[in-house]
């Protein structure tokens, strides 16, 4: 094959030929050699087929030969052979017949191709072949119209089929005339379209057309090179780019020109992207043309356009205008940039860019909001003209420099060293470009710029503001000059002199804009234009914001918001609907928002005459962006201070800001507030500046964690991914409802928690299960546009530049078919009709909307719903509190209610049913309380219910509707969906039938329920001429004759008015029932009711007679009775202590919610502890036979353990739970300062070195024998004596060397250890004293934990006594890591406490109830400890706070011990109200009794006691139980009663014991 095949057998070894190398094989490294000629040409392209013959269409060719494998040969008329492959030798192998390619036959056939190595044309026979119109690129030509058929739509365009082997683009802009944001909608695969090709490069096979109307449908003749550009030629074209200096037009085959600003129209066009947009159509003419530079000038601007010549008159007029003139002009209109403005009196059109409108750049915007069409503005400066625009400038700064004549006309008048007042025209990343009245400019560099460190050129300036320049150099010739703008450089006098200059005409622009805002015909802008800073108001709390913040209500006039800050709430306890006083800061003129202080110093200012230029210290109140608004502190006086000293002082670093709270010292330049309100001062040296205080103790008690992380992808990079892409990543960051993923060339993906698990487990967080780093494979299954967070279709222009939203649902993974997210549709509405009300649904919380009270969750990525608090839970607790029981991320189980009112949102539902019907039980929320009727209530499914007065509660009361408030949250139960409102009751046998309540007043709903003889109570209707109509149901009402009413007979029918107003709860008796007629006669009467009489026997009223009562009831019987009546809902306020013996769950506190559950489980407890009292250990001060379930038992503990707080004296008995801290027997004291201590003498006994050296001098006789073994006796005895001294157990150590003995023999013996390093301490030797805790805390076995710990105690105290607050925290943080967290916290805030460092202390309770929120032991410590600070108020919200916290089982128990603090700490009548409140929920709790009973004895009087006793010797208890409290009672009458109360008391027992065995008995 690779021979040459002329010379094919004449090739001979060792013949010298030519070679191409075709490859070298990997492994034989054989080198594979071609000899053909058409390879000897290396570099040069193959020569082909002339182009004449090929796609010639030929026919009548003969057939040479057929191969049934491989295809037929042909003959050509010139005698060449050619070839067509088999599968070009028919349309399709069905059509396919062998018998017609026998040699000598015929065919029409195509040349389609030419084999270079078989010297053959290649043919083809398939018809579609030969009648397609183009057969490769090269016959398509640029502006040429094709017929194609739609393949695909891909994010980078529509894929267009022209012929078999062609295939074009059609790009998204060239889809339609405006750019198409669903082309999917109007193009599917198979469409037929028509195309004009704008490029077509045979070589590339590339081929690009365009959809567009008017360019497939143009007339006007196409432009496929430059040559073809004529100058006045009119075509079609579409706009490439839009820049400030015109629109780049582009043809057909890369063919584009420039249309200049001023040929885009023949009006002037100030910002052409507003006018035209990127892909737009538009008939251009051409005005010049340059084929060699290929440079074309167009233009819009039709040279037959008659609109051309309207342009001299009003340039005339522009000449009068010359720069640097001042005049006074009027606002025609507003644009984005600035005011359209008519120059007087010619009314000249002229332009006013917004930044210079002031020196002041936050004024530009302020005066540019204000003003409006028809104002004048006098004294502006015509800054310059160009293209025919005039510019104009109103800066007070160039004013008065223009009008001083101190702006330079030339470069010739400038030398290095002027001062020059411009504005920055530009700013570069080199540097700033600053432009001067006159037209001149010159250049700041970035590090002359300021006298601080630049980073970013843009953060010290903006564009338009006014600055000082410093000229420092000038080049003449090139028209050039630097200068520079640091302020030690641009100086213009005092400091001082140059801030209060700004500040005034800083307050004087701000009047000017009030004065706008007063002639406005609104009534709130003219309200805020008349309130100043200063002012005092009566202002009504309308909300606290979660942030702390304070809103007002609008008062009178609508939309008016006034709020206060935290730091302006000064800390005060505010409710809504609480009346304030407060003082006006500032009004933000462009969020017409008043900011107001309740701050006491500044509403109740001091009356103090202020002397000009005198120093004070002032607190700063609010920040402007130029001024501060500060408040003396002396008198309260507001002062307003500039917060620059200069024009370029416009840069601050963090730490050089000032902040709300913040001291400063000022001067004052004025004494006098004028028409702003404020006094007028400068600012003293920074260096005076003092720190924000930090919050109070008591603000810092319900702090709680705020956490709002924001949701941070990154800088979207572009991509080419496409829906169905598997793509492989790392995460970079895990947020609560979707993961960050870092893909390939830093492309940033997200992962919704809805796509990473198949099936989540309700309560779950999915975005858990991935880790930080891990490597994750996903699918692409949309793309979020970075801008709005909107998913984009694969086919939008935007789709390259978006987040990819990816999948790694297993099932997502596994299969080829995939699912992607839905972008097709026009309006969120049409995305959420996929979910039918009724559908369950798993959503993820995204976050609560404490303003809106609604959960925000995610269904899907792009599919979001709310779920309404109402419709969260039936459990108040979960209401109240709806953050404690759902978390961020969290998966929940929904059920779909339908579209919220926005329409773009599904409303969500997580208690079941998604529509009321008879029978649920519902979460709904007061709107209005009718007195004796009702209540009107309202439901998240926008139905509106009504509750009768006999259905607010199963235990009717005189005030029933005083509870209720409108935005109550209340649970209701359907009785009846029929009308236009729903039938609600609140009764609890309703709303928790399973709690079995008892019900004191049954429903009546029907005369079918009632009985005769039966006593029954109701409310009052109305008293009429024959009787009083009396309520007993929402649909029943009975008479009561008036024989039947009293006994007594009134001369005044006035008194049954007086006496039985409507609404009176009352009891009767039935005593006639008429089903036929529907009547029900009653009875007040006292011996029918056994209730006293309606009318009081002091009114002395004559009794009625027999006689008279049986003949006025047979006339009222001659009359008729009264018909049954429908009645309305009723409703009246209520008082708190109500009749009935169960209370609902809305008049439930929340400690007791679950009262009706516990009193039916209480018989077991009870049985229970009969059990577990065999085991209990009796208590000193209680000696119980029992305990009720464990807590009597801690309670006493509880009591014992402050009472040793507060009574050293008495008997100190220890805790099981908690060793007590240690005391030392040495007399070391924790809390003595280092300047007490002294250093340890030297012990008795021992001598100096310088002793011992001296006694051989004093002894010079030689000694004899015997006295030298007299002399070795004593020695030896004082040996034996110290001997003994050390080993006697009672000796106490004197030396360091002692300690170490008694250490090394007990080393596990904390006490030991603790004297050790109180004998390091008493010396001053802080150092060696931690030295010895270390060994301790070394040497102390690991088993001994109580040992260890104190040892952790006692080097706590030291490093808080004599340590850093950096030490202690480090022994802190070892502390809690080696022994139980808990008892380590309690301890160092019992260290704290002591040591008094109370700021400390309350900082290390709230980490404490974060951590160990589940402890009841660090509730009660903090209640006990801010008691003992004396903030009760604190205490209280503790106490609330604990019981939402903690299991219910322990809320007795807590409320108890609380009620001991207040007992000893706090109001005893506060204790005793919680006691009574917990007794009356729970009167079995025999141990609650116990305590309340010790409490009263120690604090209360003996009356006190004496009450309490009778009432618990009355209870209904076990007979042991009660033998406990009868001794108790005997005991405490034998301690403070006579031998009579001794003697009642035993009486009562003996009749307590008759009693229960008489009920043996029987």
């Amino acid at each position: 094959m690779h021979l040459d095949p002329k010379k094919a057998g004449t090739y001979f070894p060792n013949q010298a030929v030519r070679a191409c190398v075709l490859c070298v094989h990997p492994r034989t490294r054989a080198v594979r050699l071609s000899l053909h000629p058409i390879f000897l040409q290396p570099g040069r392209p193959l020569t082909r087929l002339s182009c004449q013959h090929m796609g010639a269409v030929l026919d009548d060719v003969p057939v040479q030969g057929f191969f049934s494998k491989a295809g037929a040969i042909f003959r050509l008329k010139d005698g060449t052979l050619a070839y067509a492959r088999l599968s070009h030798l028919s349309n399709s192998k069905n059509a396919f017949n062998p018998e017609t390619f026998k040699p000598g036959n015929t065919h029409k056939c195509r040349i389609i191709d030419y084999s270079q190595m078989d010297g053959l044309a290649l043919l083809s026979l398939r018809s579609s072949i030969i009648e397609a119109q183009y057969l490769r690129y090269h016959d398509i030509k640029p502006g040429a119209l094709v017929k194609g058929t739609v393949l695909t739509i891909k994010p980078y365009g529509m894929l267009v089929k022209v012929a078999e082997q062609i295939r074009g683009l059609v790009p998204p802009m060239h889809l339609a005339d405006i750019l198409m944001k669903n082309p999917e909608k109007k193009y599917h695969t198979g469409d037929e379209v028509q195309c004009r090709v704008l490029l077509c490069d045979p070589e590339a096979k590339k081929l690009m057309m365009t959809l567009k109307k008017t360019l497939v449908e143009s007339k006007l003749p196409a432009i496929t090179c430059y040559a073809d550009a004529k100058p006045g030629l009119q075509t079609h074209g579409f706009i490439l780019r839009v820049k400030d200096y015109g629109c780049l037009v582009k043809f057909y085959n890369d063919v584009q020109g420039l249309v200049p600003k001023h040929e885009l129209s023949a009006e002037y066009v100030p910002d052409p992207e507003r006018v035209f947009y990127i892909g737009q159509v538009v008939k251009v003419a051409v005005l010049n043309c340059e084929p060699s530079k290929e440079r074309m000038l167009l233009s819009f601007k039709l040279l037959n356009d008659p609109k051309r010549e309207l342009t001299g008159h009003s340039q005339k007029k522009r000449r009068a205008i010359n720069v640097g003139q001042l005049m006074d002009v009027k606002v025609s209109e507003k644009t984005r940039d600035g005011l359209e403005v008519a120059v007087l009196p010619h009314n000249i059109p002229a332009f006013l860019p917004t930044p210079h409108l002031s020196d002041h750049v936050a004024h530009g915007p302020l005066l540019y909001h204000w003003l409006q069409a028809g104002d004048s503005l006098h004294r502006v400066l015509c800054l310059s003209q160009s293209e025919g625009r005039v510019f104009l400038c109103r800066k007070p700064a160039l004013v008065s420099t223009v009008e001083g004549g101190q702006d330079p006309k030339s470069f010739s008048e400038i030398h290095p060293g002027m001062l020059l007042i411009g504005f920055v025209k530009s700013i570069k990343d080199y540097g700033v470009f600053v432009q001067f009245p006159s037209g001149l400019s010159g250049l700041a560099p970035k590090a002359i710029i300021s006298d601080k460190f630049v980073t970013c050129t843009s953060d010290h300036f903006v564009e338009g503001q006014t600055v000082v320049a410093k000229v420092t150099s000038v080049d003449e010739e090139k028209q050039r000059m630097l200068l520079s703008l640091r302020l030690s450089d641009c100086a213009l006098g005092d400091p001082a002199t140059t801030s209060l200059f700004l500040l005034s005409q800083c307050l004087e622009e701000r009047q000017g804009v009030l004065s706008l805002m007063s002639n406005r015909d609104s009534v709130l802008i003219q309200t805020l234009a008349k309130m100043t800073p200063g002012m005092v108001l009566d202002l009504q709390v309308q909300e606290v914001l979660e942030d702390g913040s304070v809103v007002f209500s609008e008062g009178p006039v609508p939309g008016l918001v006034l709020r206060a800050s935290r730091y302006h709430r000064a800390g005060q306890e505010v409710q809504s609907g609480q009346e304030k006083k407060a003082v006006i800061l500032n009004v933000d003129l462009l969020k017409l928002e008043v900011h107001v202080s309740l701050c006491h110093d500044l509403v109740n200012r001091k009356a103090k005459k202020l002397k000009k230029g005198s120093e004070h210290q002032a607190i700063v109140q609010y920040l402007e962006e130029s001024f501060a608004v500060a408040s003396l502190v002396e008198t309260g006086h507001l002062v307003a201070f500039s917060l620059t000293s200069h024009l370029n002082d416009t840069f601050r670093f963090d730490s050089e800001k000032l902040q709300v709270g913040q001291g400063v010292s000022l001067t004052l330049k004025t004494t006098e507030p004028g028409v702003t309100g404020l006094l007028l001062a400068v600012e003293g040296p920074a260096a005076k500046r003092t720190m924000r205080q930090s919050q109070k103790d008591s603000e810092r008690v319900d702090e709680d964690e705020e956490v709002d992380p924001a949701v941070a992808v990154g800088t979207v990079k572009k991509h080419n991914l496409s829906v169905g892409d598997m793509v492989t990543g790392t995460v970079k960051s895990i947020k609560s409802t979707h993961v960050v993923v870092t893909l390939k060339d830093g492309i940033i993906g997200c992962i919704h928690a809805s796509h990473i698990l198949d099936d989540v487990p309700v309560g779950t967080s999915p975005t858990a299960k991935l880790k930080v780093g891990k490597t994750v494979t996903a699918r692409v299954i949309g793309g979020r546009d970075m801008k709005t967070f909107k998913f984009l279709p694969i086919s939008h222009p935007r789709f390259i530049r978006t987040i990819p939203e990816l999948s790694v649902r297993p099932s997502e993974l596994e299969k080829e078919s995939h699912t992607a997210l839905n972008t097709h549709s026009v309006s969120p509405l049409e995305k959420i009709k996929q979910y039918q009300p009724g559908q369950t649904v798993t959503c993820f919380l995204k976050k609560y909307n404490v303003v809106k009270k609604w959960l925000e969750v995610e269904i899907a990525p792009d599919i979001r719903g709310r779920i309404p608090l109402l419709l969260t839970s039936l459990s108040f607790k979960v209401l109240k509190h709806p953050d404690k029981k759902f978390r961020i991320g969290q998966a929940l189980k929904a059920t779909v209610v339908g579209p919220d009112s926005s329409k773009a949102f599904l409303c969500l539902s997580l208690i079941g049913p998604h529509k009321l019907e008879k029978g649920e039980v519902a979460m709904g929320r007061v709107v209005k309380v009718t007195p004796k009727k009702g209540l009107t209530v309202s439901f998240p499914f926008g139905k509106i219910g009504r509750v009768s007065i006999f259905h607010v509660s199963d235990s009717y009361s005189e005030t029933p509707l005083e509870d209720f408030s409108p935005q109550k949250m209340v649970r209701c139960y359907v009785l009846s969906t029929e009308g236009d409102a729903l039938a609600l009751s609140l009764r609890s046998s309703r709303t928790n039938p399973e709690t079995k309540s008892k019900i004191t007043d049954p429903e009546i709903n029907s005369i079918q329920d009632i009985q005769e003889g039966q006593l029954l109570r109701g409310y009052v209707t109305s008293v009429q001429t024959h009787g009083v109509l009396f309520g007993l149901g929402p649909s029943v009402v009975g008479l009561v004759q008036y024989p039947h009413v009293s006994q007594y007979s009134p001369s005044k029918k006035a008194l049954y008015s007086r006496y039985l107003p409507e609404g009176k709860l009352l009891t009767a008796k039935v005593l006639s029932l008429n089903h036929r007629k529907k009547l029900v006669k009653l009875s007040f009467l006292s011996c029918d009711t056994g209730k006293p009489d309606v009318f009081p026997a002091s009114l002395g009223l004559p009794l009625l007679k027999q006689e008279e009562r049986i003949t006025e009831a047979e006339e009222r019987d001659h009359k008729g009775a009264e018909e049954k009546k429908k009645q309305k809902r009723q409703e009246k306020r209520s008082q708190k202590g109500h009749e009935g013996t169960q209370l609902t769950s809305k008049e439930m506190p929340e400690p007791q919610k679950l009262h009706p559950k516990k009193q039916g489980k209480r018989p077991l407890l009870e049985s229970g502890s009969e059990q577990e009292r065999v085991n209990k250990k009796k208590k000193k001060a209680a000696p119980s036979e029992e305990d009720d379930s464990g807590v009597e038992v801690y309670y006493r503990e509880g009591e014992e353990e402050i009472e040793e707080m507060s009574v050293p004296s008495k008997e100190k008995q220890t805790r099981p739970a908690e060793v007590p801290r240690l005391q030392l027997s040495s007399g070391f004291v924790w809390d003595v300062g280092l300047d007490s201590l002294t250093p340890a003498l030297p012990p008795r006994g021992e001598s100096s070195d310088s002793e011992e050296d001296e006694k051989p001098q004093q002894f010079t006789k030689k000694k004899s024998k015997k006295e030298r073994e007299l002399e070795k006796q004593k020695a030896e005895k004082e040996l034996s004596r110290i001997e003994e001294a050390l080993m006697d157990p009672l000796r106490q150590p004197e030396s360091a060397d002692d300690f170490d003995r008694l250490v090394l023999s007990s080393p596990n013996s904390s006490i030991l250890w603790l004297q050790y390093m109180a004998f390091h301490l008493q010396a001053t030797e802080i150092e060696k004293a931690r030295a010895v805790a270390e060994r301790a805390l070394k040497t102390i076995s690991f088993r001994e934990e109580q040992e260890k710990l104190n040892v952790w105690v006692a080097l706590l105290n030291l490093e808080n006594m004599y340590g850093s607050q950096e030490s202690l925290a480090k022994v802190f943080e070892r502390a809690v890591q080696y022994n139980e967290p808990l008892k380590v916290y309690l301890h160092l805030a019992d260290i704290y406490t002591k040591s008094e460092k109370f700021q400390e202390a309350v900082e290390l309770y709230n980490r404490m109830l974060k951590r160990f929120r589940q402890e009841k032991a660090v509730w009660i410590k903090y209640g006990a400890f801010l008691l003992r600070r004396g903030q009760a108020g604190a205490s209280h919200r503790v106490m609330q706070r604990a019981l939402e916290c903690l299991p219910n089982k322990e809320h007795v128990d807590v409320i108890a011990k609380f009620a001991q603090l207040e007992f000893q700490l706090g109001d005893a009548e506060r204790a005793k109200a919680i006691f009574e409140t917990t007794l009356s929920t729970y009167p079995k709790r025999t141990d609650v009794w116990s305590v309340y009973i010790d409490m009263t004895i120690k604090h209360g009087s003996q009356k006190e006691a004496r009450d309490i006793f009778e009432r618990v010797i009355h209870l209904s208890l076990a007979p042991k139980r009660m033998k406990f409290f009868f001794k108790r009672y005997l005991d405490y009458e034998k301690q403070h009663g006579t031998e009579k109360d001794v003697q009642a008391v035993k009486a009562k027992a003996l009749e307590y014991v008759e009693a229960k065995g008489s009920a043996l008995e029987d």
